[in-house]
């Protein structure tokens, strides 16, 4: 199983840059591309803070990724 994200398409919906959510995270631009293209997962702790950030349920933000059966 794999952990998708909607952490871009929120960000877009309100405008913010990807440079302002990693300044007011205190992250790299780089990690905020990483999370958004689905190549890093953010640890808990940062998961939490973009839950708060973005004032969203966490299955709005995340969720898993089946497996096809047969993979």
């Amino acid at each position: 199983m794999a952990v998708i994200n909607h952490i871009k398409e929120i960000r877009q919906k309100r405008g913010i840059t990807q440079i302002k959510m990693a300044e007011d995270l205190q992250i790299t631009r780089q990690t905020v591309n990483a999370i958004e293209k689905n190549k890093y997962n953010p640890s808990l702790e940062l998961a939490l803070k973009l839950i708060a950030y973005f004032d969203v349920p966490i299955e709005e933000m995340f969720y898993l990724e089946e497996e096809k059966k047969g993979e």
